[in-house]
């Protein structure tokens, strides 16, 4: 019962990879997109540029002041001084005592004149501190720091390049290290403030998937803490309607099991005639289907229900699907790939067995026109330091669109194309298969494998 192996393995290996690589890339645009809706990241940018912008303002305003006030409040003095020390270096000017100054003072001088040309820092605008030897318009043009002498000579002053050479880099890296300083403890503190919010979100996602033993945690007497309380409240409300739903529903698909039983029976006993044989055959459909529909909704609650108790054993999944598929109807031309050597695996034989028949039933169902029958293969997993299998269900049929792929497995939805109505079947067919998956610990993937549709089980 082999057919093409190595290309149905061939088609698998594609389509895992093809599968790997977009969810890296779901992955990679989700992390991205995260980070755009952070709200914990725009909250730091914005105190960050507010301070930008403060500081900004701050340091406008201050060299704006001092350009226009202090500057002249200051202007006397600093002209006073610079007399005071032209005076000290002497008429002609004397460069021994303009040396002396200038290793006394953090100043740099330059003597221009006709008989005295002398420079303490050669290196002039090119050099850090120069600026000022070359520039008459400081504060506002007026010639502060270039004074004459009495005997024709300019005296020009500027600060020494010591202040340049240590102070930005002190000073530079200060304020780096303080300004990173500031946004990680901004991104700390916000972090603090929104984490209840991030708990009402993962709470919100653990109340979605029906998940309702770990209530939101209260972390603090605000607003915030009131507004877990009361989605925890909630969800304990949705969860005891839930449970109402369901022990409604077991009750009455219990009790119409028994008139059920009694009708197919009295059904089976009517005498057959050729002219009632249409009719009695029908009849005896009709109430199969409701038997197997009353059977499924018993076994989907069953599984829904957190306390599912699973009979497992280990069992031959290669063997157990080679009996299924021997079992099963019109099932003698569907292609095995199953792994061998596998070790038994400790699953619920019966419910596997509901899984397989299924899916396999799903298969035959959308594929009786196809040019190639379905595939069913098995293969060994690595799941951490376990080992666990993977069952793989491929069919050649039409598919399904991509949007109504993700919603194959809610209970009683059935698709509008190429599965319809007319094939059979009620819609619980995949939504049994992903609770038996996930009771197991695993998980149920459908995927459009072009032609057909590929189900992937992945058993823990």
């Amino acid at each position: 019962m082999r057919w093409r192996g190595e290309e149905c393995r061939d088609e698998m290996t594609r389509g895992d990879w093809h599968a790997k690589w977009h969810a890296r890339w779901n992955e990679k645009v989700q992390g991205k997109r995260r980070w755009r809706r952070s709200l914990r990241v725009r909250l730091v940018l914005m105190f960050v540029m507010l301070a930008l912008v403060m500081a900004a303002v701050f340091m406008g305003g201050m060299k704006k002041s001092f350009s226009t006030g202090w500057a002249e409040a200051a202007k006397p003095m600093l002209t006073d001084y610079a007399d005071r020390l032209v005076a000290e270096i002497g008429a002609p000017p004397d460069v021994s005592r303009a040396q002396a100054l200038v290793a006394r003072l953090p100043i740099t001088i330059r003597i221009v004149g006709p008989k005295v040309n002398w420079d303490s820092n050669p290196g002039g605008a090119n050099s850090p501190g120069g600026w000022m030897h070359d520039r008459e318009d400081v504060f506002g043009g007026d010639k502060w720091f270039i004074r004459p002498t009495a005997d024709g000579h300019r005296v020009i002053f500027g600060w020494s390049p010591k202040l340049w050479q240590l102070a930005p880099r002190v000073i530079g890296w200060a304020t780096l290290g303080l300004l990173l300083s500031c946004v990680l403890l901004a991104y700390a503190y916000v972090s603090r403030l929104l984490r209840p919010l991030i708990d009402i979100r993962e709470g919100a996602q653990r109340f979605g998937r029906g998940e309702f033993t770990q209530p939101i945690p209260i972390r603090r007497n605000d607003d915030l803490g009131d507004l877990a309380e009361r989605i925890n409240t909630m969800a304990e409300d949705i969860q005891a309607m839930l449970d109402a739903k369901r022990g409604l529903l077991l009750a009455l698909s219990h009790e119409l099991r028994s008139p059920l039983t009694r009708a197919r029976l009295n059904a089976e006993l009517l005498p057959t005639t050729p002219e009632g044989q249409a009719e009695r055959d029908a009849l005896l459909r009709d109430l199969n289907e409701m038997r197997d529909l009353i059977s499924d909704l018993l076994e989907s609650e069953r599984l829904a229900s957190p306390h599912v108790a699973l009979q497992r054993e280990p069992v031959d999944l290669a063997t157990l699907i080679r009996e299924i598929v021997a079992e099963m109807p019109g099932a003698q031309h569907v292609h095995l790939d199953l792994a061998e050597g596998l070790p038994p695996h400790a699953v619920d034989r019966m419910r596997i067995r509901l899984l397989v028949r299924n899916l396999l039933d799903n298969a035959l169902r959308y594929s009786a026109d196809a040019p190639r029958p379905p595939c069913v293969s098995l293969r060994a997993v690595l799941d951490g330091s376990s080992q666990g299998a993977e069952i793989e269900v491929r069919d050649h049929g039409p598919g399904v669109d991509d949007e109504q792929l993700e919603r194959l497995t809610e209970p009683f939805y059935r698709t509008d194309g190429a599965r319809a109505r007319a094939t059979g079947g009620v819609g619980l067919g995949m939504y049994l298969c992903r609770l038996i998956a996930e009771a197991h610990g695993g998980k149920l993937t459908l995927r459009n494998a072009q032609p057909g549709l590929q189900i992937v089980v992945r058993l823990t």
